[in-house]
């Protein structure tokens, strides 16, 4: 089960009352420095902005490619180890809104991680550190450290001991 916290709203769907739930003010200015990093292609300087304006936890030399999509309302809840890579396109979410509820939840990708283009990370996720998500993954579920993971829906392709036999 993923690790979300849950607040039930009352009458219009969830997203109608996304203004109670982050600042306006906040989701604009997220939305900017997302943009910027989006298609910064320096990673040093994409890494700052997204430190410094967001507050994402990013490690050293971790790489977000073209495109990445973090969160743009609750950044802050990502976390990114150390020499990892997150392929074009990829979306990182730590929100979800839906009809009766809305879900909060951080985002934690180990060190040394590869997540494949156009994945999607849903919020409350963890992914173990040296893990390897394939392309266009539906990341619904934590990934345990060492294990190769693919699809939609996710299910692991190779467990740690099997990619470790296979590098021998």
């Amino acid at each position: 089960m993923r690790r979300t916290e849950r607040y039930k709203v009352e009458g219009a769907n969830s997203l109608w009352h996304v203004y109670q739930t982050v600042s306006f003010w906040k989701i604009v200015k997220c939305f900017i420095f997302i943009q910027i990093g989006r298609i910064t292609p320096f990673m040093a300087m994409k890494n700052w902005i997204y430190r410094t304006f967001l507050r994402m936890k990013i490690g050293e030399k971790t790489s977000l490619a073209l495109m990445v999509m973090p969160d743009t309302m609750f950044p802050e809840r990502i976390s990114i180890g150390d020499n990892s890579i997150i392929g074009f396109n990829t979306t990182i979410l730590a929100h979800e809104y839906l009809i009766n509820e809305y879900r909060l939840g951080d985002v934690k990708i180990g060190s040394n991680v590869m997540v494949g283009a156009n994945t999607t990370i849903l919020p409350g996720i963890e992914i173990g550190d040296g893990a390897i998500v394939s392309a266009a993954t539906l990341v619904h579920k934590d990934v345990p450290a060492g294990c190769m993971v693919g699809g939609n829906p996710m299910r692991i392709i190779f467990t740690a001991e099997e990619m470790a036999a296979r590098q021998k």
